[in-house]
């Protein structure tokens, strides 16, 4: 077997071990015992931002801008994805240069409500209801 081949097949054996698969709400299982994890980050808007979003909307007009059905709001929850499909845009120019997002991510609207949302995961991570009026 040529040594490139070996050694590179090591490497894979190696690293596909140290992989480690954390449960979502924190916690790792061990034999006999459940450990806290501090793997899970959460990332939410500061109570500073949440009033910059909603005086910006409350001068804005949106017009024709209309609610999501209830089944889908009811999936617009912080921890879980965005459903597929869903029509969203991101938030104006405006607003968003006033607020300094964590870098990888952003602010969308989806029907009546912002959400701040994990660019590469598509994970909600903040939900502003009812804000654009």
């Amino acid at each position: 077997m040529d040594v490139r081949k070996h050694t590179a097949a090591g490497v894979l054996v190696l690293t596909a071990s140290l992989l480690v698969v954390t449960p979502t709400n924190g916690l790792a299982q061990g034999k006999d015992k459940v450990v806290s994890s501090s793997a899970t980050i959460s990332v939410v808007l500061s109570s500073d931002m949440k009033v910059q979003v909603r005086d910006f909307y409350s001068v804005r007009d949106a017009t024709g801008v209309k609610p999501i059905p209830p089944g889908i709001r009811k999936k617009l929850a912080r921890g879980k994805p965005m459903p597929p499909g869903i029509a969203k845009t991101r938030v104006p120019d405006g607003l968003r240069s006033g607020l300094h997002l964590p870098s990888g991510y952003e602010l969308v609207e989806v029907g009546l409500d912002v959400l701040l949302v994990e660019v590469a995961t598509q994970i909600v991570h903040d939900v502003l209801m009812d804000v654009v009026t």
